[in-house]
């Protein structure tokens, strides 16, 4: 079973409850997709704070550049879509 971690701030992280959970394919009901970290108020606020930090380099940051990062981000998802 693969199991998934919370990027935050530019790393990946387990929830700081070391808590995790089953998530269940809704189309059976049996098949189990990963487990993953259950995050609570401490990992919300870790992201919240990463974000705001983020958002004042990335709203200085010119509209061209800032297409062509999304536009990456965009390539490598479809690269990673299975």
């Amino acid at each position: 079973m693969e199991k998934f971690r919370n990027f935050i701030n530019g790393q990946w992280t387990d929830a700081k409850s070391g808590e995790t959970f089953p998530n269940i394919s809704p189309a059976n009901k049996e098949d189990v997709i990963g487990e993953f970290p259950l995050s609570g108020q401490a990992d919300v606020d870790d992201a919240v704070a990463a974000a705001n930090a983020a958002f004042k380099a990335w709203k200085n940051m010119p509209a061209p550049k800032r297409g062509d990062m999304l536009r990456i981000a965009g390539d490598i998802f479809t690269r990673r879509k299975k």
